[in-house]
């Protein structure tokens, strides 16, 4: 009888998860079933690309995992039983059909989506770029704008430097601002900020520093202090929040909803449930929570799924490093940061800028996508026979 695995959520890192089970494991030994609420893997990193109007290559699951042996299943995830191993799915184009999938082993790879933070308005009146559905939102709404009205971008992180940095010179006719609640690019190196400050002043990027955001409006934002933004458009980027099945489980969870896992990835309550990307809460170097984000997910896939692939074949339990190397930033096309970091994900010294941190970022782009059909790294794998538990070494 086969091992079914049932990997939920075919982003960055449940995408590579599925690969990497299907070239560890003999198809006749093992079921491996991809389960996605859309048909095609989005390259989340790209999402300000797309909302400026920028055409993204299609990646549709089906045509990636041809001939692998993973069942590419086009659900929506409503619930897990952990108790009974079993998820319950709707059809994303009627919701009233409802089917429950049965796993011997789990991969949860739900990830994240914006989180408003219960600010007032912001749900009502905000935009985001989680996903591509408020990407080509967002996109709709720029494009009806006017030259000369005014986009907030709220969130000095990653996501809200390069989205703002995306619009500012996609369409440089707009007044552009970013809110951030430190100061704009506190987490960089002294070069890096720098360099930061240079390029939103190149594009006429307004920062309003140490200010909260308190309330959001159809036409502008407040913030702790009382200043008024105007805001024909208000993007909302301050952080993610998980995916919310796994609180509704039996599953040991954190206060924000992440399946809390062993180093192996395998939940530390239920072990044939593995956790990965978003959806976990890991221990990277120090002891310190890894950040939500596509360069701390993929390690974590090629760990569960090796984990998986041992413990279900007698082999060893591998180590995959969980550990930063650098933050890549894009600022437009033709500007970037590539700011190199210790382990624990603190700013050095060194970083690139200008065109070629620019071209290093894409290439990262690029290398992730490839990644993603390619879970091995071109190192070609042998597909080993699953065991029977009987014959499976104590530690499974």
């Amino acid at each position: 009888m086969q091992h079914r695995i049932v990997v939920l959520g075919a982003g960055y890192t449940g995408a590579v998860a599925a690969g990497r089970l299907a070239r560890r494991l003999r198809r006749e030994d093992a079921a491996i079933t991809l389960v996605n609420a859309e048909p095609d893997f989005v390259e989340r990193v790209r999402m300000h690309q797309l909302a400026v109007g920028q055409e993204l290559r299609p990646r549709p699951l089906d045509a990636m995992f041809a001939d692998t042996g993973v069942d590419v299943r086009l659900a929506r995830v409503t619930g897990v039983d952990v108790d009974r191993r079993t998820v319950a799915v709707t059809d994303p184009h009627d919701p009233g059909r409802t089917e429950e999938l049965a796993y011997d082993t789990l991969v949860y790879a739900l990830g994240s989506a914006w989180n408003p933070q219960g600010v007032p308005g912001t749900a009502e009146h905000a935009h985001e770029i989680a996903g591509r559905p408020g990407a080509l939102r967002l996109r709709e709404r720029l494009a009806g704008l006017d030259a000369g009205q005014p986009v907030v971008v709220v969130g000095g992180g990653l996501t809200g430097v390069e989205a703002a940095t995306e619009i500012a010179e996609a369409r440089p006719d707009l007044d552009v601002s970013l809110v951030a609640r430190g100061g704009l690019g506190d987490w960089l190196s002294p070069k890096g900020g720098r360099h930061l400050r240079k390029v939103f002043g190149a594009l006429g990027i307004t920062a309003y520093e140490n200010a909260a955001v308190t309330a959001v409006a159809p036409d502008h934002v407040v913030t702790a202090d009382g200043t008024t933004v105007p805001a024909a458009v208000t993007l909302w980027t301050t952080g993610f929040a998980v995916h919310p099945v796994a609180r509704a489980t039996d599953l040991n969870v954190t206060d924000t909803g992440q399946i809390v896992v062993d180093g192996t990835m395998r939940s530390v309550s239920h072990p044939d449930v593995y956790a990965i990307g978003d959806a976990a809460m890991v221990a990277g170097p120090g002891d310190k929570p890894l950040r939500m984000s596509c360069a701390s997910g993929i390690p974590t896939a090629w760990q569960a799924a090796d984990s998986i692939a041992a413990r279900l074949t007698g082999g060893k339990l591998p180590h995959t490093p969980l550990r930063y190397f650098n933050q890549c930033v894009s600022l437009g096309r033709g500007e970037g940061l590539i700011q190199y970091v210790t382990a624990d994900d603190r700013a050095v010294g060194a970083a690139l800028t200008g065109r070629f941190a620019a071209f290093y970022k894409e290439v990262v782009c690029k290398a992730a996508a490839w990644g993603v059909a390619n879970p091995t790294l071109g190192v070609p794998a042998r597909r080993r026979a699953v065991r029977s538990p009987q014959t499976r070494p104590a530690t499974v």
